[in-house]
């Protein structure tokens, strides 16, 4: 009953809402048991909220457990086994001539950590629509041949780096290559394979332009005259 609100405010308007009369406007609200110890001392006519009377009796009754009139008054229903022998089961508050049952912790923690369960999955499923949107996240729909592609031309810098400075280590270590030796005198170099070749070769040889096209090199547009 934690979504029902009761308010009456025919019975406020009439009556002062102090410790005195709070448990008997309480008693108008579908929350109260009538099968109570309290309803027992009413019918008796003694105050309720006696705690004289209903120590020495056993069952279902109310207390008044905290007051700061006129605004705020918490009611306990606990059932008693004995004098000092007392178990809670619920909790109401009046607030302002309202009254409320209030919700068991348990219930309380279930509700909040649900809600933030909730807020913390809607902001995971944000970030990684996001994240598939720039191409971060999208590993299941990858080409296996993308992936190859790009783990070939990945370049390790260290390994690169590593392998220049054995070269030139090397290099500082090695004597500098001698020149070439000299022709002899008089010693003609055979003639090249490029110099066998005759004009029509070469000229064969030689790159040509390619063809005008028809429609597009047509030179200088003429301009008709009249």
């Amino acid at each position: 009953m934690t979504g029902i609100c009761f308010r009456d405010q025919l019975w406020l308007n009439s009556y002062p809402l102090d410790r005195n009369l709070v448990f008997d406007y309480f008693a108008l609200s579908p929350f109260y048991d009538w099968t109570c110890n309290n309803e027992q001392l009413r019918l008796r006519s003694i105050h309720p909220l006696d705690t004289s009377h209903l120590s020495k009796m056993t069952g279902t009754e109310y207390m008044l457990n905290e007051v700061m009139e006129p605004h705020l008054f918490v009611i306990r229903k606990q059932k008693r086994d004995g004098p000092e022998k007392v178990t809670p089961m619920l909790t109401y508050y009046i607030l302002d001539g309202s009254i409320y049952q209030a919700p068991q912790l348990c219930n309380v923690f279930t509700a909040r950590i649900g809600r933030a369960l909730y807020h913390i999955s809607k902001a995971f499923t944000t970030a990684a629509s996001k994240l598939e949107k720039i191409g971060y996240v999208d590993a299941e729909n990858e080409n296996p041949a993308l992936e190859s592609k790009v783990g070939k031309e990945t370049i390790d810098f260290k390994e690169v780096m590593r392998v220049d400075q054995i070269l030139a280590s090397l290099q500082r270590k090695l004597p500098p290559a001698p020149p070439p030796p000299q022709f002899p005198e008089g010693y003609a170099p055979p003639p090249t394979a490029e110099g066998e070749k005759g004009p029509e070769t070469q000229q064969a040889a030689e790159p040509q332009l390619p063809a005008l096209d028809p429609i597009i090199d047509q030179g200088p547009s003429k301009r008709m005259k009249f």
